[in-house]
């Protein structure tokens, strides 16, 4: 029997971690269109971050339930539901009501889970049944929490405008959620697909997940030039999947093939107005930029495919935390700790 209550983490307030809030709640009631979802596992963003320390760029409510991530069992259903049933898994969309076709301003902004729309960092939640995914039969929960954002920002930094093809080649930065989830897309598709990192022992991770080469950048300061030549006929990366910003853009751009597409994702490396940003300039480069906002329901239906077919198993941490540690679990991700998606457990 479903309970009436649930708990629920709250951000009430900004400005660091100590606004997260336990609390109890009234589970929402089921509409003719809505499915009632028992979250199991829910994963952390840079963005849920920025949101609880009251950097994020877009609008926020307050107080909201955060993290736009997880994953859960089909409770209930409303009369009018068809594309889910009780007992099946499933995966709430980033962008509620975000199907296809091109991104408005109003989707972007109001329909993005844990910002201004409750998330998902609670026992249960109900979604429209068009706001769901079904979660790929080869992955747990806790593997399927870790799909809506980095993975189908990767997703759809590759399959965009001109589709991923086998032989490409893709340059991945760092090994942050989307860059690990482009580097085992990309190595699915059959591309070549080349990485830089800081350290060794994420050498040796990179490689395993598919990267045929690994540049440490912290050795190589021209490491976009090193990438080019590294490339299949010296030719450069037809995708840069670009996370680092102003302090990376110069050597994507070097790094990027006649033709290439940079996708700009990130912008963790430099502040605005650095002398990084002023020795950029898209008219000296030789490809075309992208920006990528995670993806629509019909590609994120897409993307889960590829994974079930190709076995793909998304990184984890190693440290997986409880439902009542979710304080601990963003400071962990902030402490930069991680390899891999950060985990909350919550049954």
């Amino acid at each position: 029997m479903t309970p009436t209550y649930m708990r629920q983490w709250v951000l009430r307030g900004q400005g660091s971690f100590d606004c997260l809030r336990l609390e109890e709640a009234p589970i929402p009631e089921v509409g003719e269109n809505d499915v009632l979802v028992k979250l199991h596992a829910v994963s952390l963003n840079y963005r849920d971050l920025m949101i609880a320390t009251g950097t994020y760029y877009w609008p926020r409510s307050d107080p909201v339930v955060p993290v736009s991530d997880g994953a859960g069992e089909v409770i209930s259903v409303g009369a009018k539901v068809s594309r889910f049933k009780p007992g099946q898994r499933a995966i709430p969309t980033f962008y509620q009501g975000f199907i296809g076709g091109a991104l408005s301003a109003e989707v972007a902004v109001a329909r993005s889970l844990g910002a201004v729309t409750n998330g998902v960092l609670r026992e249960y939640a109900v979604f429209n049944e068009e706001g769901l995914v079904h979660a790929p039969s080869n992955l747990s929960y806790r593997e399927a929490a870790t799909l809506p954002c980095a993975a189908l920002t990767a997703w759809n930094a590759l399959y965009g405008p001109r589709p991923l093809r086998a032989g490409d080649t893709v340059l991945t930065q760092g090994t942050g959620g989307v860059s690990l989830f482009a580097v085992q897309l990309a190595a699915a598709a059959g591309a070549e697909v080349i990485s830089t990192t800081s350290s060794s022992e994420k050498e040796e991770r990179l490689r395993q997940l598919g990267a045929q080469q690994v540049i440490n950048y912290k050795q190589d300061p021209n490491w976009g030039e090193t990438a080019k030549k590294l490339s299949l006929g010296q030719a450069g990366a037809n995708y840069v999947v670009e996370i680092g910003g102003p302090k990376t853009l110069v050597q994507s751009s070097k790094a990027a093939a006649i033709g290439g597409e940079l996708s700009i994702i990130g912008n963790r490396s430099a502040e605005a107005g650095s002398k990084e940003i002023a020795a950029w300039s898209p008219h000296t480069a030789v490809h075309g930029t992208r920006r990528i906002a995670v993806g629509s329901r019909l590609e994120f239906e897409d993307m889960n495919r590829a994974i079930e077919v190709n076995k793909i198993t998304p990184v984890i941490d190693a440290r997986v935390f409880a439902f009542e540690e979710a304080v601990e679990a963003f400071q962990y991700l902030w402490d930069a700790k991680h390899f891999g998606k950060v985990v909350i457990q919550i049954v």
